[in-house]
């Protein structure tokens, strides 16, 4: 595998698809004054559920991805700190456009917590815009829709 190629993760990849996440989200924690549940979630479940697709080697970033009727959706993306502005995020972000036409699907979603703004600067550079604002328990979130041509 070269570097720029995105794979299906395999249960090997688990501890770095959890260590990826977590280099990815720790910064967050004190400014949303909670673990981020990208950090919370259960990567064996999801790996072996199909939904992680990984890149690098070793891995350096990952997106964990849920089919529905009627759009795709991007359940968490992350890139190591040390491969962030190398392009790696746009990729992962491609390969979803490209995974949800070959699945026949008119749109991808996905959130971001409203405290992390970095990411609201990036999302709609690919396309995407904000459905809505809503607070969901602790999480003050904006949701984003991306629909493919």
């Amino acid at each position: 595998m070269t570097n720029d190629e995105i794979r299906s993760a395999t249960a090997a990849d688990v501890p770095a698809v959890k260590a990826v996440t977590d280099a990815a989200y720790t910064r967050y924690i004190e400014r949303i004054g909670r673990v981020p549940l990208p950090m919370e979630a259960d990567h064996t479940a999801n790996v072996s559920a199909g939904r992680v697709f990984v890149t690098g080697d070793p891995v350096i970033g990952l997106v964990v991805l849920e089919t529905y009727a009627d759009h795709l959706y991007v359940d968490n993306i992350a890139v190591t700190p040390d491969a962030q502005g190398q392009g790696v995020g746009r990729r992962l972000l491609h390969f979803v456009d490209a995974r949800a036409r070959a699945l026949g699907l008119p749109e991808v979603r996905l959130y971001t917590n409203a405290l992390m703004w970095e990411n609201q600067k990036i999302y709609p550079k690919y396309g995407y815009e904000v459905v809505e604002r809503r607070v969901e328990g602790p999480y003050d979130r904006v949701h984003y829709r991306k629909r493919l041509a």
